[in-house]
């Protein structure tokens, strides 16, 4: 597995490092976030680390820039520990969200708690690995959609959230599991990540249809169901 940490912290980039490679892993750092950019598109890595607060262009900004192509699992890292900074960097696209100060220890449960979550790593060797529901299809293993033959610009949460309610179509899946499942976070009625989210998924693999396949059911939660 290979990890790019994008961080300006020299000594603390140099303490992750040694400590993800003792852990099997294999990491690349960038020390700015136009030089994260750059070899996140010319490599494939299977997390990156990312710092909220960098030289030159913010974390944000990097999250926001790398999830117009990437689908790749995203931690940010941070000092601001306020509840309006961390929903605002799980909209933006990442995937986990650590404070610091943090444990080593705790920061490799959470990449391998990620990795599990991938995709294409947690899934059986047996599942196929081409999902459909009507004319929509996912290539897990290119991590790709498509309906009606197009090819569907999806950022990595949208890809994730379509995952989960195309394997269980045909259920209904509420917004405190979604938020469990996908954001890995205790659901909070007075955050609209999930409903923003399936509103944008929406946009984009039911709108330009004539045939709805994401549905509401009100007051339980959201249904991948071709009706």
């Amino acid at each position: 597995m290979r990890i790019l940490i994008i961080e300006d912290d020299g000594k603390l980039v140099d303490q992750l490092a040694r400590g993800l490679v003792d852990e099997g892993f294999s990491v690349d750092s960038a020390s700015d976030g136009i030089t994260g950019l750059n070899k996140a598109a010319t490599i494939e890595y299977d997390l990156i680390i990312l710092d909220g607060m960098l030289p030159g262009i913010d974390g944000l900004a990097v999250l926001t820039a790398l999830r117009q192509s990437k689908q790749t699992s995203v931690l940010m890292l941070t000092a601001r520990s306020s509840v309006e900074d961390r929903v605002t960097g799980l909209k933006c696209g990442a995937d986990d969200y650590m404070v610091k100060p943090f444990a080593f220890s705790e920061l490799v449960a959470r990449v391998r708690a990620l990795l599990r979550r991938s995709p294409v790593f947690n899934k059986p060797s047996a599942e196929p690995t081409i999902l459909r529901i009507h004319d929509l299809e996912i290539d897990l293993a290119r991590q790709r959609a498509f309906r009606a033959g197009k090819r569907l610009d999806l950022t990595a949460k949208e890809f994730s959230l379509l995952i989960l309610l195309t394997r269980r179509q045909g259920e209904i899946i509420s917004r405190s599991e979604l938020a469990s499942q996908v954001w890995s976070m205790n659901f909070d009625s007075e955050t609209n990540v999930v409903e923003v989210a399936i509103r944008r998924l929406r946009l984009k693999i039911d709108e330009p249809f004539d045939k709805i396949l994401l549905h509401t059911v009100r007051g339980m939660g959201y249904i991948m169901e071709s009706r």
